[in-house]
């Protein structure tokens, strides 16, 4: 975005001025820094604007970071050299957007100020309260009532936001005067309203800032604000948004960007899966059998090639605090978190610390998980084990396979870098960055085949690039706890192409059986008992199970499987769109705001569609889960 560079004085120079103008009628995004302090964000023609004027004479800490979201702000300094220039700032871009739009509002916001009352102590609950003030003759009434009802909704540290409603001749922040326009407000459309706001967000006895309260505060206010917006675009102005969402920042500062860089950056040193996955598997099986299934097996790792502390280092330097925007200050912060939780298991790989740090990331065993898992292992019959006398296609023409399958997404993104390999030291079949790899030991059942594809090929690749095609890496990367979603659309997808057989659900719920066990206690020989001797699971598959939870130290990923399909089922049946969890590597959670971010127009529909949902069978089998689906019903349809 082009920026206009002001004069250094204590005044908006004139020219300042008549630039930000000229861009305006060119309908052009104007970011312009003020004198001293301050600047002017406008992303695009909008029929409002936000002012907020940090008061000379006392300390106003985090009021102007609520406005930070908004898609056109001016943060000004409330002094006597700059208000005449802030004014006719102000009412170019009145002026230019009134011919635009037929109307105009500008929302004014400040703190309020302290009572002289006692305060309550800092770790109490406190309601986030709001006062709008508005002009006794010329109120907006309909926006009025709209604003009101978003503030309303705001609820924080678990109470509702108190609202109250003041209708005065000026609207302004008490001590400060009033801003003067060349529009008179209710003249020709114009409409000025003022929001107060409680500064819970500040220590009562010290001023400091609370900088959780503050980031709730700010995600909800923007939120707020943008459904008082659509209101009053629809019941003022010519403008008409489908959705809140649309009046949303569309540009990023560069802050942004160079976060996503760096996130990504640090993400590519590593891949977590690939470093805690044994290079020696069907080694270690052949060695356990030999000892007669006692003991526990030793398991080899590939080198760590990271320097943890250096990387833990380069992450913390990354100014996240930077980023205005609310919504993807939380996206970035939370990946931050687990990326260092990430960079933690590669430091601990084979210690005590491991599983503490896999259950930080996966969290534990819910009850309705485990007893969902145990009702599967009791009700699928142990005979239906998976590949017992099937056909099988080897590594080989498993890789052919795969091949033929990419060259058919190639249709719709003739550079798709997608590869497949062939490897002496993965165990089965995994998808890293993008590639598919095929361990040399790996067999398919033939009736397990377009599962395989559609799990391996028609999720993780297909949302891999759609992520990468997106202006932000992290949705290739994967946003935090994405693997939740992941593994259940790729489950989800095995069901979808016919071939979700009850012996797979079995095999899923064995895992977060003997998750449980890890977490209880027990050791490699343990679980593997249990799956083997209580719940009848064949010895080679109870040693795969046990592997996969064991490796590293103790790995839970495992428990996502069946978490994430029993989460997918229940979000589409409350009709949730598929689509939307195909833009890239997302989760359930962030479901909201990736949806938020497609309706801002940062993000876009990406090249890829899974080749199951191209199927007719397909989309039956996906409305019939809009309907209502259980994984036990789910058993019911599928053959053994």
């Amino acid at each position: 975005m082009n920026k206009v560079r002001p004069i250094e004085t204590g005044m908006i120079p004139a020219d300042t001025i008549d630039a930000i103008a000229q861009r305006l009628g060119a309908r052009a995004p104007v970011r312009s820094k003020l004198p001293a302090w301050g600047r002017v964000h406008i992303d695009r023609p909008l029929p409002f604007l936000c002012i907020y004027r940090r008061p000379a004479g006392r300390a106003d800490p985090g009021t102007e970071t609520l406005l930070l979201g908004e898609a056109a702000y001016i943060l000004a300094l409330e002094a006597t050299e700059q208000k005449s220039g802030l004014e006719r700032l102000i009412g170019q871009i009145a002026q230019a957007r009134l011919a635009d739009f037929g109307a105009f509002l500008i929302l004014e916001l400040w703190a309020a100020a302290e009572n002289g009352a006692t305060p309550p102590p800092v770790e109490s609950p406190v309601a986030p309260g709001f006062r709008i003030v508005a002009n006794r003759k010329h109120a907006p009434g309909n926006y009025l009532e709209a604003l009101e009802n978003a503030l309303l909704g705001i609820h924080l540290n678990g109470m509702p936001a108190c609202v109250t409603l003041d209708y005065r001749d000026q609207v302004g922040p008490p001590g400060l005067a009033p801003l003067r326009l060349p529009v008179d407000i209710g003249e020709g459309g114009l409409s000025m309203v003022g929001l107060e706001v409680q500064p819970d967000y500040r220590d009562p006895d010290n001023g400091a800032l609370l900088p959780f309260r503050l980031r709730r505060l700010r995600y909800a206010m923007a939120h707020a604000l943008k459904q008082s917006f659509y209101a009053f675009a629809h019941r003022y102005t010519t403008q008409r948004p489908a959705h809140y969402h649309e009046l949303g920042r569309h540009a990023m500062t560069r802050a942004v960007w160079e976060t996503d860089a760096q996130l990504n950056g640090i993400s590519k040193q590593f891949d977590i899966l690939l470093h805690v996955t044994p290079v020696n598997a069907p080694a270690a099986w052949a060695e356990f059998q030999h000892r007669g299934c006692q003991g526990e097996p030793e398991f080899n790792y590939r080198p760590r090639p990271v320097e943890p502390d250096l990387l833990k280092r380069r992450l913390y330097q990354i100014p996240i605090e930077r980023i205005e925007d609310p919504t993807l200050a939380q996206i970035f912060a939370e990946k931050r978190d687990e990326l260092d939780r990430q960079i933690g298991l590669i430091a601990d790989r084979n210690t005590p610390r491991f599983l503490h740090g896999s259950q930080q990331i996966y969290g534990a065993v819910e009850d309705w998980l485990l007893k969902l898992a145990h009702q599967l292992v009791e009700q699928i019959p142990p005979a239906a084990s998976p590949g017992a006398g099937a056909r099988t296609f080897d590594a080989e023409a498993l890789a052919v396979r795969a091949e033929e399958e990419l060259a058919w997404y190639r249709q719709a993104m003739p550079d798709l870098p997608a590869r497949v390999e062939l490897r002496g030291d993965v165990p089965g079949i995994m998808v890293s960055r993008g590639h598919f790899l095929v361990g040399r030991d790996a067999r398919v059942a033939v009736d397990r085949l377009n599962a395989t594809l559609a799990h391996e090929i028609g999720t993780h690749i297909v949302t891999y690039y759609n992520g990468r095609s997106q202006p932000f890496r992290q949705l290739s990367a994967g946003l935090a706890n994405y693997e939740v979603l992941q593994e259940g659309l790729a489950v989800l997808a095995e069901y979808l192409v016919g071939e979700m057989s009850a012996a797979r659900l079995r095999l899923l719920a064995g895992r977060v059986l003997a998750v449980s066990y890890l977490t209880a206690g027990a050791d490699f020989v343990d679980i593997f008992r249990e799956l083997t001797r209580r719940h009848a699971f064949a010895p080679g598959v109870a040693f795969s199970i046990a592997m996969r939870v064991y490796r590293g130290g103790g790995y839970t990923k495992d428990v996502v499987y069946l978490r994430g399909l029993a989460q997918l089922l229940d979000y589409l049946g409350k009709g949730g769109e598929i689509d939307l969890l195909l833009l890239g590597k997302v989760n359930l959670e962030h479901a909201h705001l990736v949806e938020e971010l497609r309706w801002r127009k940062v993000l876009k529909p990406g090249p890829l569609r899974p080749r199951h949902l191209e199927s007719p069978e397909a989309m039956r089998r996906l409305e019939h889960i809009r309907q209502g689906m259980t994984i036990s019903r789910m058993v019911e349809e599928c053959a053994p």
